[in-house]
């Protein structure tokens, strides 16, 4: 009888053995997946940041060929282009020059008997330097070159800034030690000199600096246009008309008529003097 309980017992312990360990089982496949979905979320976060990174480093990478405001760029252009008619191009880089705020400092038309040509330079803002030379290009029926370069004067600049901040500083000193310390006339002397000194580096740095910040303002684009026209050989002799002729004709008798009166002006004295003595000479042959 006592085997039986025994036994029962044996069979609710492990029941309840198998049931723990069922238990266990499932919190732990929960527990994995919980883990699971955190390392998938984890992944997904270190993406989009990565993505995020990326983002930012192609905006970056963007913003390469664009150049600060606190960068002094001074920048040029010297191109040579063949168009079909030179004051057609001429006309419509003209137009697109004005659009772009620009204007023409100079310009020399050439004709001969190989090309007509046509030399200027323009004086662009820095900002629509790059556009103007693309509608520039446009115009072309062929490039020859075009070449472009850019100077930095940023180091220079910014040494001129400080060094005209300086001066500018003690120019005041010294106003200031003329006003309040110079007694003698020697000492004020001294002091009005200095001053002049450095009032005369100070306007040589200001006159830099001014003519630094138009080249970088205004960049420079020295354009050469040309067509080619046929060859034609100059004339060995030119045969008159008729029409030239008597033109040429009635001009020389005008001259001769011209050179005739301002000879007689010339030599006036002489026909006076002449016209006396004749009178005189045949008043005496009439008495005898």
């Amino acid at each position: 009888m006592k085997a039986k309980p025994l036994k029962t017992v044996f069979k609710i312990t492990l029941t309840f053995f198998i049931f723990v360990l069922i238990l266990s089982c499932q919190n732990t496949s929960k527990h994995n997946e919980s883990v699971m979905l955190e390392e998938v979320e984890v992944d997904q976060d270190f993406e989009s940041v990565s993505n995020q990174g990326s983002e930012k480093v192609l905006k970056v990478g963007a913003t390469t060929n664009y150049i600060p405001k606190n960068l002094k760029i001074i920048k040029s252009a010297k191109a040579k282009y063949k168009v079909k008619h030179v004051k057609e191009a001429t006309n419509e880089i003209k137009q697109v020059a004005t659009k772009y705020g620009a204007y023409i400092s100079d310009m020399r038309f050439e004709n001969n008997l190989y090309q007509k040509a046509n030399r200027f330079t323009i004086k662009i803002p820095q900002q629509y330097f790059d556009s103007l030379m693309d509608s520039i290009s446009g115009v072309a029926e062929f490039i020859d070159y075009e070449n472009i370069t850019t100077k930095d004067v940023t180091e220079e600049y910014i040494d001129l800034q400080s060094r005209l901040k300086t001066k500018l500083e003690v120019k005041k000193r010294f106003e200031s030690i003329l006003r309040k310390n110079a007694i003698t006339v020697e000492d004020i002397l001294n002091t009005e000199d200095k001053i002049r000194i450095i009032q005369e580096e100070i306007e040589a740095a200001q006159g830099r600096l001014k003519y630094l910040s138009n080249k970088v303002s205004f960049s420079t684009i020295h354009i050469d246009l040309y067509e080619t026209v046929d060859y034609k050989e100059e004339p060995v002799t030119y045969n008159k008309t008729f029409w030239t002729k008597s033109k040429n004709a009635l001009s020389f008798g005008w001259e001769l008529i011209e050179n005739i009166l301002l000879g007689i002006l010339h030599i006036w004295p002489l026909i006076i003097t002449g016209t006396l003595l004749i009178i005189y000479i045949r008043k005496r042959f009439k008495q005898r």
